[in-house]
């Protein structure tokens, strides 16, 4: 099979992998496998951070994005914010369990100081505590709550991000639950992003648990029956079928700049990769830095395929409540076509 390769046509986004894979928390559903001491990834520097800000400026740089590992471990990170707000709007990607009020008014100084907007999204996994802290951790709904609150009584209005783990039919009710908890939590006008639940990191991991189950189930039913197998059974778990991976035929007449690769960077502590979710991938590092990194990449990762259904799932919205609504949460790497779902909040 041949997988379409994709050019860099402009830095529109520039991620910083602020503090590697180095995380408070360890999402069951995280996408690099971030952690406590998980040190796949090192900290940046904040000289790093300027050197690349300073290349990518210089090419028309657009929107910047810090994201980890957690963030707010870094203890330059509001350092490197005030650099990155005066080159262009700026995102912070976080769990909310390190923004204490000292932290919130700092963010909120530096956002009424500045001439480009500041956007803290938050990470909720579920409207109860139940829900969230089975997927996030003990205690971290609270705390997510509490920075929320924090953040849009100081007039930043953070921008909750969920991975959808619910079926179709419990839409309305789940998305109706995300914006009564805010409310009552003191977020008054909460804004909320859907995510799809992408098969990459621990997700993967536990995706394939399910369909090596779910094999095991039915072979022992075909065998109780004395049936032949399907020979499908005996593919690996972690087998990725060829129709799930991008071909060039898929990308005829497709908008390339709803592909990440076209017109983001993710920088590191070891090197540049071509985006945020191909981190884990050895292949998709194109070198030490912006300015000679290679400008090209051959789509051969199921990530690929889901940036290709899922449009720009890495930016940000200005709808209050946006999402897959068809997205299915079984794990066959062939997630349905990204279609918006829109509740006011």
């Amino acid at each position: 099979m041949k997988h379409p390769i994709i050019a860099l046509k402009h830095i529109d986004n520039l991620w910083f992998q602020v503090t590697g894979t180095l995380c408070n928390i360890a999402c069951a559903h995280c996408f690099n496998g971030s952690g406590p001491g998980v040190k796949t990834f090192g900290f940046l520097t904040i000289d790093r951070v300027r050197d690349e800000l300073e290349t990518a400026i210089s090419v028309g740089l657009k929107a910047i994005f810090f994201t980890g590992g957690e963030p707010f471990l870094h203890p330059q990170l509001l350092e490197m914010l005030r650099l990155s707000l005066d080159a262009a709007p700026t995102t912070v990607l976080t769990n909310g369990t390190l923004i204490t009020d000292r932290t919130a008014d700092e963010l909120a100084k530096m956002e009424r100081g500045t001439r480009y907007s500041l956007e803290i999204r938050v990470s909720l996994d579920g409207y109860t505590e139940e829900r969230n802290d089975a997927i996030r951790g003990r205690g971290v709904f609270c705390r997510a709550l509490d920075a929320t609150r924090r953040l849009s009584q100081r007039g930043i209005l953070p921008l909750v991000t969920v991975v959808r783990t619910w079926s179709e039919e419990e839409e309305l009710t789940t998305l109706a639950g995300f914006v009564r908890t805010l409310r009552q939590a003191g977020y008054s006008k909460p804004r909320i992003k859907i995510l799809p639940s992408l098969p990459l990191g621990r997700e993967l991991t536990r995706a394939q648990a399910r369909v090596a189950s779910a094999h095991s189930a039915v072979a022992s039913l075909a065998r109780e029956q004395e049936n032949q197998q399907d020979a499908s059974l005996a593919r690996p778990a972690d087998a990725i079928p060829d129709e799930s991976l991008l071909t060039e035929e898929m990308l005829v007449g497709f908008d390339l700049d709803l592909l990440m690769c076209s017109n983001s960077r993710l920088v590191t502590d070891r090197g540049v990769w071509v985006c945020p979710l191909l981190v884990e991938m050895p292949d998709a590092r194109l070198g030490d830095r912006l300015r000679t990194a290679v400008p090209h990449y051959e789509l051969r990762h199921v990530a690929c395929t889901s940036c290709y259904h899922y449009g720009t799932i890495c930016g940000n919205v200005s709808a209050q409540i946006e999402g897959p609504a068809d997205a299915t949460t079984a794990p066959d790497f062939s997630p349905a076509r990204f279609k918006p779902s829109v509740l006011s909040g």
